[in-house]
């Protein structure tokens, strides 16, 4: 069976050079091309279209998720994985809208990594257990505007993704960043993310109001 045939998408070569070196002794996959921006990736794509495009969301002179919606109308045939930092609901449901088959965050494992190309590969739709959980909050926020009423309390708390309110047990417990992150199996960089992403959903400046905040909403 031939490899799937990869393009990155990447204004960071450092990103791009970490994804081709963990994917060179995976016989299933192949970089055939990469790209620093939005632009040259849809150009490098019409010269050689791939099976699969990874790319990042924040990107100088066309952003990813333009990428990807110009790749849905103009070549369907192309999977695309996008890989970001952020796990903003915004992202997360443009991304979807504009035609993304997966959504991965940058600080995922090796493992779901992987496991995301083959589904996608495959065929398949892949987004990580946070990701999940943000698409139903989304169709839930739907039903609302529909004309379902929500409870404030319960919506506040719908919002948090799986991997945030392990970081909220975890910061509630007096842990930093850097012990968030080994306890989880992520990067430091990835727990600040969450962490900052977590406060402002919740709309507290700093752990005391977290606190008050958390048993407030019977988190804790």
């Amino acid at each position: 069976m031939n490899p799937t045939r990869i393009i990155l998408a990447d204004d960071h070569e450092l990103v791009r050079d970490g994804i081709k070196s963990l994917l060179e002794n995976e016989e299933d996959f192949q970089v055939i091309a990469e790209a620093s921006d939005g632009k040259e990736a849809l150009k490098v794509i019409a010269q050689n279209p791939p099976d699969l495009l990874i790319v990042d969301i924040r990107m100088p002179i066309m952003n990813g998720i333009e990428v990807v919606r110009n790749l849905t109308k103009d070549f369907p045939k192309v999977k695309k994985l996008v890989l970001s930092m952020h796990d903003s609901e915004e992202y997360v449901v443009e991304s979807i809208q504009a035609g993304a088959d997966g959504y991965l965050l940058k600080g995922s494992s090796k493992t779901e990594f992987l496991k995301a190309l083959h589904t996608i590969a495959g065929g398949g739709k892949f987004f990580a257990g946070d990701i999940s959980e943000i698409i139903i909050n989304n169709f839930v926020k739907g039903k609302a505007k529909a004309g379902v009423k929500a409870d404030p309390i319960s919506e506040e708390v719908s919002i948090l993704t799986n991997r945030e309110k392990q970081i909220l047990t975890l910061i509630l417990e007096g842990k930093g960043n850097n012990e968030i992150a080994e306890s989880l199996d992520i990067s430091r960089r990835t727990a600040e993310v969450h962490r900052f992403n977590l406060m402002k959903k919740l709309n507290v400046k700093n752990l005391i109001e977290l606190s008050n905040k958390s048993r407030e909403l019977n988190l804790i």
